[in-house]
């Protein structure tokens, strides 16, 4: 790609992120506006580095302003232990949060399992991430449905060794370096869901039984 393109590029990502920023700040207290300020700032300079991409930094945004406003302290593609970096880090008092945002994406390599693919990936993103914050959540735009494995929807004490099994051996098709391990799924916690509302800027959290009902009735559907 030529310069000219690059620079165009990122004059269109900016003024993206600049006039979701407008939208996300009416009606917001100085701090959170400043808070999200410095959010658009982190994306952009990541983007000039190809690091982000301007459907999923928006998403982000959107869903930081509620967290913003609800008291946490948020960072954007923060980095953890182990190499990961997650999409939200939010901090009030002793507790963390982290949200892992999906997009909906899948790989071209993955046109012919795109089910199976996500299934692994989401129960992937919830044994990683969930063990570095008190809480984790995931977040995906309306449009999109994500395909949690039932045994997440209920706390790590009422999980059986077959259902972990199961869950290890989906991961194991797509994940073997690091592998995930049965530890990682039998102890991971998935607290929320958020529904994110792109056009109108606005987030719907939800818990996970009752998304677990949601796809149930999807897939009877089908």
């Amino acid at each position: 790609m030529t310069d000219a393109a690059e620079n165009i590029r990122y004059t269109q990502f900016e003024a993206d992120i600049s006039s979701l920023l407008e939208r996300l700040s009416v009606d917001v207290d100085l701090g959170a506006k400043k808070g999200l300020s410095v959010l658009g700032e982190r994306l952009t300079e990541l983007y000039r580095h190809r690091l982000v991409k301007i459907n999923h930094s928006v998403m982000e945004l959107i869903c930081s302003k509620d967290l913003l406003l609800k008291g946490y302290d948020v960072k954007l593609e923060y980095p953890l232990d182990s190499g990961l970096i997650c999409d939200i880090y939010a901090v009030k008092g002793e507790g963390v949060l982290i949200v892992e945002v999906e997009t909906g994406y899948t790989p071209p390599n993955h046109a012919l399992d795109p089910y199976t693919y996500n299934r692994a990936r989401i129960s992937s993103k919830i044994a990683r991430y969930s063990v570095f914050a008190n809480k984790f959540g995931l977040a995906t735009p309306n449009y999109n449905v994500l395909q949690i494995p039932a045994v997440f929807s209920r706390p790590p004490r009422y999980r059986i060794e077959e259902e972990v099994s199961e869950i290890k051996r989906l991961c194991d098709l797509y994940y073997s370096s690091p592998p995930i391990s049965a530890k990682q799924i039998r102890e991971a916690n998935l607290q929320s869901i958020t529904l994110i509302d792109i056009d109108d800027v606005k987030t719907r959290e939800i818990d996970p039984e009752s998304y677990q009902k949601l796809l149930l009735h999807i897939e009877s559907i089908i």
